[in-house]
């Protein structure tokens, strides 16, 4: 087993349409207005950025994402991640209930020296790590799609 591999997927129920949900997730530049935990997005062109994370540990992530797909009729946002994480992220947005799901699937290996230092024994507490800044995200974007 890799230990510094790791999968994560998150559902996240939301009471707005499919399409209001796609809009904000398309651009990433904002998502330090309503994640927390993303702490910086520096685009470097129309489908590439550089993203600085943090969440209850104390140490940063800092990734280049690159757009592979954008695909509103499907609901798909899928990037290329490199960096302190190297591997993809995909969200997924379809209508569920009265509103709509946000699907967040990852799959990354761990490039961080630092962390991959501690993989073994620090592997459940990373998943928590990742588990709580997802809740704070989910959270963050209920509150910034009622204020727009």
């Amino acid at each position: 087993m890799d230990w510094n591999h790791y999968r994560f997927r998150s559902l996240w129920p939301l009471p707005v349409p499919p399409t209001t949900v796609f809009d904000v997730l398309e651009r990433p530049e904002d998502y330090p207005r309503w994640w927390r935990q993303v702490r910086e997005v520096t685009r470097l062109d129309d489908t590439t950025g550089v993203i600085r994370i943090r969440s209850v540990l104390p140490y940063d992530m800092t990734f280049t994402a690159r757009e592979v797909r954008r695909d509103p009729a499907a609901g798909v946002l899928e990037t290329a991640l490199t960096g302190d994480i190297e591997g993809w992220a995909r969200w997924t947005v379809a209508p569920h209930a009265t509103g709509s799901l946000a699907r967040y699937d990852q799959v990354v290996s761990v490039r961080k020296p630092l962390l991959r230092r501690f993989a073994v024994p620090g592997r459940p507490v990373f998943r928590a790590n990742h588990a709580l800044m997802m809740r704070s995200g989910r959270r963050g974007l209920c509150g910034y799609l009622r204020a727009v």
